[in-house]
């Protein structure tokens, strides 16, 4: 049914398509009996899907990565298509607009996106409220969490403590996104001795009442092994939870789109980069002898492509691209084929 419907939603503008079909999806969800028949459809209960990952149980790998949800508003509706969990995000202390539009482009050529949305969100005061109100239903939420635009990367250090005191109380583990190309200054922060700082302050305070939360690290495909090196000597000296890989590319190597959607700036998701990321959690897994637990993003548009990053020695995988390109049924495809 998607495969019909795209070619008429891929007319639009994506960000305003988004808009769009997350307005309906909110609709439909307050129709009596549309929600449950959603979940007939899309969801697949099996015990033998179930993952315990960093202490925490996961009903089935397949999670929705960060981006897709930037305000925790379609947690409900998302998870009736049977994510495993979903991480909302990226989250920033204060409210901002973010870049100029247009901001995001399709590479149907490539099955790829570009943009450079630039952390455009409500703000984590908007989103932990929204958060409180949810019945969660077990289902396991992250929170992406970055610094605003506008605060310099000596600061950086405070923006992501407000995101983590804020969102403490309401999100099962928390990820630091100092890589996306999309903020200037922000990938500086991969460098050891910054990051080494912003993750060792988050786990200084990551214990209230008993409780700690785990903490990844999200990482570029774009570095190379000598900081790959630094980045598995980096979670180990942290004691951080484990790391995501990978998020977006400055890369354009090998596309086949005109040059004028190469052109843009921002950063590349979907099937470009399937074969880099999985490069990446290979290198992690094997230099670190699977020291910690990896969540695999990156070009995952089939059930194939997400049992490559689980046997490269990942954890759990999360889809983003492959969702716009390949519908919703991809979540039950994958773990269709996770059970043969």
């Amino acid at each position: 049914m998607y495969q019909i419907i795209k070619p008429l939603l891929f007319k639009f503008d994506p960000e305003d398509i988004h808009h769009f079909v997350t307005a309906a999806l909110k609709t439909v969800s307050k129709v009596w009996g549309l929600a449950s028949l959603q979940k007939k459809a899309f969801q697949l209960d099996d015990p033998r899907l179930e993952r315990e990952v960093f202490g925490l149980k996961f009903k089935n790998p397949v999670g929705l990565g960060a981006g897709f949800d930037k305000n925790a508003s379609l947690v409900s509706e998302l998870s009736n298509f049977g994510f495993g969990f979903i991480e909302i995000g990226t989250v920033t202390p204060l409210p901002q607009p973010g870049n100029d539009k247009p901001r995001m482009f399709r590479l149907p050529q490539d099955a790829a996106l570009i943009n450079r949305m630039g952390f455009n969100n409500q703000g984590v005061d908007v989103v932990a409220h929204r958060l409180r109100q949810l019945k969660r239903d077990g289902l396991i939420i992250g929170g992406n969490i970055g610094k605003n635009k506008n605060t310099p990367n000596e600061d950086a250090v405070s923006d992501y403590i407000k995101c983590f005191d804020a969102l403490f109380d309401v999100v099962d583990y928390f990820v630091v996104n100092v890589s996306s190309p999309n903020t200037p200054g922000l990938r500086e922060l991969q460098e050891k001795e910054p990051l080494k700082r912003i993750l060792n302050t988050l786990q200084q305070r990551n214990s209230k009442n008993g409780i700690s939360r785990p903490v990844l690290l999200k990482i570029a495909p774009d570095l190379s092994n000598d900081q790959l090196d630094d980045i598995i000597e980096i979670v180990q000296e942290t004691k951080i939870a484990g790391l995501i890989a990978t998020n977006t590319t400055i890369s354009r190597e090998g596309l086949r789109s005109d040059t004028a959607l190469k052109g843009q700036t921002g950063g590349l998701s979907g099937k470009p980069l399937t074969e880099r990321s999985t490069e990446v959690i290979r290198y992690l897994s094997e230099k670190s002898n699977k020291a910690f637990p990896i969540i695999g993003v990156g070009g995952i548009h089939s059930p194939a492509d997400a049992k490559e990053k689980l046997e490269a020695g990942a954890s759990l995988v999360q889809i983003y691209t492959g969702f716009i390109y390949e519908g919703p049924g991809l979540i039950k495809r994958i773990n269709k084929a996770l059970l043969k």
